[in-house]
């Protein structure tokens, strides 16, 4: 067998990695749990079992989503503020804004994208600005986020206006609203792969020096990065106000270690430059389901947390495994 033989069978069987959109294996894993749950608990596909289960799995969707750009970004990018930073959105929204007569959905969704943007903004000067490593500056907000939701409602109270409470009723109108979220973030999204951000963003995360030689604005790039990550963080603590009929200034920070399993295991590269928000969200919705699957099983909340921790060293593994399978190809 001469040479010329054999490169381009190993050229065949590399092609896999090349080929297979990064998102696949996260999609087909939800769509498994989705079959999985209808066997085991059959009463999750009838009339409003699945619509509210969206509902409720909407928020942490959001959050793995929001945790993608940011670590698309690369250098070392993470956010471990988007759980509190969401909880203290919730808390604006439920304790404070909507209890003083303002009911506006979209004036609450204005108030709530801007106060995450804000909140990104915030994180992405740390970053860029100041050149405090990601998981440091993040940290830092993520206390001082936490104290403030804490500071804000010490007790859980609020209300939400009754177009945001259908949300989470699993009604016909809450399961519209539920699909309309996500239809204008697919929108959104599309609309921003066709910008030069998009392609900024996979350069930075790549290689964030040759991106610089190239004239990338590497710095403005992840600093956008963090305020898109904001923006969504923003619409995730509008929803869980919903969910929740109200605002608890405890529940943000569970969000954020499920949302950043979430990112793993929706196969966005977490030494950044390839993945997007499709990956994100079936990850997210993926670990819902899991969640979702051992809460019917009445498996202990011990037990749910150590397979978050194996789902998440699994989607490490994985997501090591895919890049450096890449980077050989590309050697």
């Amino acid at each position: 067998m001469t040479a010329s033989t054999v490169e381009p069978a190993a050229a065949r069987t590399r092609a896999p990695a090349r080929t297979v959109p990064y998102f696949v294996p996260a999609v087909v894993l939800a769509a498994g749990l989705v079959a999985l749950t209808a066997v085991v608990n059959p009463g999750f596909l009838a009339q409003g079992g699945w619509q509210l289960a969206a509902a409720s799995a909407l928020p942490l969707v959001l959050l793995a989503m929001a945790e993608a750009p940011v670590v698309m970004s690369g250098g070392g990018g993470i956010d471990l503020s988007v759980g509190p930073a969401a909880g203290l959105i919730s808390v604006l929204i439920g304790g404070i804004v909507v209890p003083r007569g303002v009911e506006s959905v979209p004036l609450l969704v204005a108030i709530a994208v801007g106060a995450g943007a804000l909140a990104g903004a915030v994180n992405g000067a740390l970053v860029t600005g100041l050149r405090v490593p990601p998981i440091i500056a993040t940290l830092g907000t993520y206390l001082v986020y936490t104290g403030l939701a804490t500071r804000l409602m010490p007790t859980p109270g609020g209300a939400v206006p009754p177009a945001l409470a259908d949300l989470a009723s699993g009604s016909a109108a809450g399961t519209a609203g539920v699909l309309l979220v996500l239809v204008l973030f697919a929108v959104a999204w599309q609309a921003v792969l066709r910008t030069a951000f998009a392609r900024n963003l996979r350069a930075s995360g790549s290689n964030d020096r040759a991106a610089y030689t190239a004239g990338v604005p590497v710095a403005w790039t992840r600093f956008t990065a963090y305020v898109i990550g904001g923006a969504i963080t923003g619409v995730a603590g509008l929803l869980i106000a919903a969910v929740l009929g109200g605002a608890d200034a405890t529940v943000g920070p569970s969000y954020t270690l499920v949302a950043i399993a979430g990112v793993a295991l929706g196969g966005v590269s977490l030494s950044g430059g390839r993945g997007g928000l499709l990956g994100a969200a079936a990850g997210g919705a993926s670990l819902f389901l899991i969640q979702n699957l051992l809460s019917f099983l009445q498996v202990s909340s011990f037990v749910l947390q150590i397979a978050y921790g194996v789902v998440l060293l699994v989607a490490i593994v994985a997501n090591g495994a895919w890049d450096h399978r890449r980077a050989r190809e590309a050697a």
